[in-house]
């Protein structure tokens, strides 16, 4: 990812807050010849900074999702247009053309609000879907096993991606045989049930819905790219989006593969910050493929997977 080190010398320049903090760290920027030698901005300062790359009037800014009182994060997005960009050309990396799906959301808590990125993506998909019942489904549970069944008599590929609490209460009072239709979690229980693994999650849905695996989507606020996992929480990202790893005792020790806290460049986010150390835990293998192993103790609870 040669482009990345020139991102890294253009944000170090016309980002205020990335700058500060890399000179607070003592790092040289012409020093600075390797991925893992990138200072990665720790993910909390987009709480309580406004992180951006130039000067602009956002076209918008999305929200993080939280508990009531939680200060959450804030992502001031330069331009839609590359946040579109991004997200269909990873969708069709991964699952091929919108316009082939029928594509369903099942994001409750995140439809009540104006500023999410999820609901985002997830609209411009289903606008790019040339189905008619491709939509967002809140709280219209026999509307939507009406429209599974006839979408899997139909032969029509569907995509149903849910938030998952809401994904296993509709498994649980609308068990449905699926072949034609992908299953996707983007994580988050808002509380509304006890938390569980990914894997225990997984088990419940392929149970419910007759499935051999389930799908997932990994993403943020303050992402503008998302990885994919097709099978076992194994997630792959598009290539202008790598994944790193950090050490929990020593933030600025990266490594490009083993178990660790997952550091994230995102090429996507060009005026914002491409560096991000997040705060889940994680185990990277050698292909760059990756899973999520949980949270970092002590760090905020976050509503996507």
């Amino acid at each position: 990812m040669p482009l990345a080190l020139e991102v890294f010398r253009f944000q170090y320049a016309e980002n205020p807050v990335y700058r500060a903090y890399a000179d607070a760290l003592g790092i040289d920027m012409y020093s600075v010849s390797a991925l893992t030698q990138i200072p990665f901005l720790p993910i909390s300062f987009f709480k309580n900074r406004k992180v951006v790359t130039t000067r602009f009037e956002p076209e918008a800014v999305f929200r993080s999702s939280g508990t009531t009182g939680m200060i959450t994060s804030h992502h001031h997005v330069k331009n839609l247009g590359l946040y579109r960009e991004s997200f269909t050309a990873a969708f069709a990396s991964f699952y091929g053309s919108p316009k082939d799906h029928c594509i369903i959301g099942l994001l409750p808590s995140y439809l009540e609000r104006m500023d999410s990125s999820l609901v985002y993506m997830v609209k411009c998909l289903i606008e790019e879907s040339g189905d008619p019942k491709s939509g967002f489904y809140l709280d219209e549970y026999e509307r939507l096993q009406q429209v599974l069944k006839e979408r899997e008599q139909a032969g029509q590929k569907t995509l149903l991606i849910g938030v998952t609490f809401a994904l296993l209460d509709f498994a649980e009072r609308f068990p449905l045989k699926m072949e034609h239709t992908i299953v996707m979690e983007t994580g988050g229980m808002k509380g509304r049930r006890e938390e569980l693994v990914r894997h225990e999650v997984h088990e419940i849905l392929k149970k419910q819905f007759q499935l051999e695996t389930i799908h997932s989507e990994y993403g943020m606020t303050e992402l503008l790219s998302q990885a994919y996992s097709k099978n076992e929480g194994i997630f792959n990202s598009p290539p202008w989006m790598k994944v790193l790893v950090r050490d929990d005792e020593d933030p600025l020790s990266v490594r490009a593969e083993g178990n660790g806290v997952l550091n994230i460049i995102d090429l996507a986010n060009i005026y914002s910050c491409s560096f991000i150390a997040t705060d889940d835990a994680g185990k990277l293998y050698a292909d760059g493929s990756f899973e999520v192993l949980g949270r970092v103790d002590g760090s905020d609870l976050r509503g996507c997977s």
